[in-house]
């Protein structure tokens, strides 16, 4: 881009950062001391806006970053994804949200905690919590790191480096000051954006082929250089039986995970009834839906457009496809339309990396205060200890967040997702599951669902191609790879069930029938329900 262009795109992007700002120093003026103020807005929320928040947070750099790449790249196989993400949110509005919403306060922890011995159950759903968050929070750095080191012009490690590190700075001030009242309305400002934008690039493309779709594929076939295998199952995990296997992981992992996400399950409680939950998630679903399919336009018209030749020249991820995509659709490089259209796709990106990492944060900064550090403490610190508690467990986050998206930034930003849900769907979800549905589950079982879902999710991915042992690894110079997938979830998943039933089966402890029956009541009525 000439000097002048990027002046235009780098104030467009800095517009955002900006309002957001401005968001969060507003609502730092409200009080923000209490925990529930914290942590759910004070459940003021309406049902239409915490569903436009829903989405904000669901829709991150993963899906219109990483997944339009993908399909770019690889066409149907990118399409599982898409597929993936969306179905996942009928698990959610069926088993979860309105269930907790009635049982819990704050976190995944207290819906478990209700019927169980508080102590070790709280620590270990605190610790499950953290470990999902961070990883998500890496999949949004690296994604960060590409998008603004292309709007800068500058593709070296060293931009892309501080720009995560920016980023990670910016996430701590959001959530430090602002709290989940401030991340609720960044997510929605930023749904909104998106949702536009992602209107108007899909018009585009349409308008570009004439609004015939077929003519749009059999280009994105041409110009991939794979012919009719580029819309055929197949290309990315159809090469041998391990891709295979890496396909069902991967499906299981993304249609599971949703419902064992914090941030997700966090949202649930800034509305104030159940039934106010359940009408956010059918909003959710419509918003996320028509992106998905928007995306889906978006990924074969970044192949047929831009072509993978130059994606994979400017991120070997295909992470750059949909600002590539503006900047052609706008009139090319070197023109005025080319620079602004691809400057607010790129600021909207970002919006869209912001807002998601600020309720990541949230999220986990409240495991770690309202679970961790309270459960360590005995119950003893108030609310207002416990909140500074938070603040200062934002910033520890951050640091490590920033850390790992140094070390992943040459990966897909949707892939490194995938990871996340696969952790979330073997620790989070079977104890979820168990605690409220089975009336014979005990302490025992709930603490090794969770680590016996989580322990070797992680071990198998540090044993995966994704962190060492191929090119495209963290560590591609070692060799210590022993577990042939790349998503651990088709053996994880089913090891976390496995894991909660053999602790409970194997207990002493005889699982507390009035409890269980109180919580049934409470769940599926709301009786009692914060």
């Amino acid at each position: 881009m000439t000097g002048g262009h990027q002046t235009l795109a780098l104030v467009l992007f800095s517009g955002f950062v900006a309002v957001t700002l401005g968001i969060t120093t507003w609502v730092s003026r409200r009080r923000q001391g209490s925990a529930e103020e914290f942590y759910a807005g004070g459940r003021l929320f309406s049902p239409m806006e915490n569903g436009f928040a829903i989405a904000g947070d669901y829709m991150s750099a993963a899906s219109f970053l990483g997944v339009t790449g993908l399909i770019a790249l690889y066409g149907y196989d990118g399409l599982l994804y898409v597929v993936g993400f969306l179905v996942a949110w009928l698990v959610v509005l069926f088993l979860v949200a309105e269930l907790v919403r009635n049982c819990g306060r704050f976190t995944l922890a207290d819906v478990v905690a209700a019927r169980m011995r508080e102590r070790p159950v709280r620590i270990a759903a605190g610790t499950s919590s953290v470990a999902v968050s961070v990883m998500y929070l890496v999949a949004q750095m690296v994604g960060a790191g590409s998008l603004v080191a292309l709007l800068l012009g500058r593709t070296s490690g060293a931009a892309q480096s501080w720009t995560v590190i920016g980023v990670g700075a910016l996430m701590v001030v959001y959530v430090t000051l602002g709290g989940m009242r401030a991340t609720t309305w960044i997510q929605i400002v930023k749904a909104v954006l998106l949702l536009s934008g992602t209107v108007v690039l899909t018009v585009l493309v349409l308008l570009r082929f004439h609004g015939d779709f077929d003519r749009l594929l059999v280009t994105a076939a041409e110009r991939s250089g794979e012919g009719k295998a580029f819309l055929a199952p197949g290309l990315k995990y159809g090469g041998s039986w391990t891709a295979r296997l890496d396909f069902i992981s991967l499906g299981l992992a993304l249609v599971l995970g949703t419902a064992g996400l914090p941030h997700i399950l966090s949202r649930f409680y800034t509305v104030p009834t159940a039934r106010a939950a359940r009408r956010s998630t059918v909003w959710s679903i419509g918003l996320i839906g028509g992106f998905y399919l928007m995306t889906i336009v978006l990924g074969f018209g970044a192949a047929a457009v831009v072509g993978p030749e130059v994606l994979r020249g400017s991120n070997a991820a295909g992470n750059t496809a949909m600002p590539l995509l503006a900047l052609d659709l706008g009139g090319g490089t070197g023109s005025t339309g080319g620079t602004v259209l691809f400057a607010v796709v790129a600021a909207v990106a970002f919006a869209t990396i912001l807002a998601v990492v600020a309720g990541i944060t949230l999220a986990s900064s409240a495991s770690v205060a309202h679970d961790l550090y309270a459960s360590l403490r005995r119950g003893r610190g108030k609310a207002r200890s416990e909140v500074a508690v938070a603040r200062f467990a934002a910033v520890g986050i951050g640091v490590v967040a920033i850390a790992l998206g140094l070390l992943a930034r040459d990966l897909n930003v949707a892939f490194l997702v995938g990871l996340a849900f696969a952790v979330a769907a073997s620790a989070n979800l079977p104890v979820l599951l168990y605690s409220l549905f089975w009336r014979h589950f005990t302490t025992r079982g709930a603490v090794w669902s969770v680590y016996g879902g989580l322990l070797p999710a992680l071990g198998l991915v540090l044993l995966s191609p994704v962190v060492s042992g191929s090119p495209g690894s963290l560590f591609p110079g070692v060799d210590f790879q022993y577990f042939p997938l790349q998503n651990p979830g088709i053996v994880s998943i089913p090891l976390g069930f496995l894991a909660g039933w053999l602790g409970t089966v194997t207990s002493d402890e005889v699982a507390d029938e009035a409890k269980y029956a109180e919580t049934e009541v409470r769940s599926l009525t709301g009786a009692g329900a914060v």
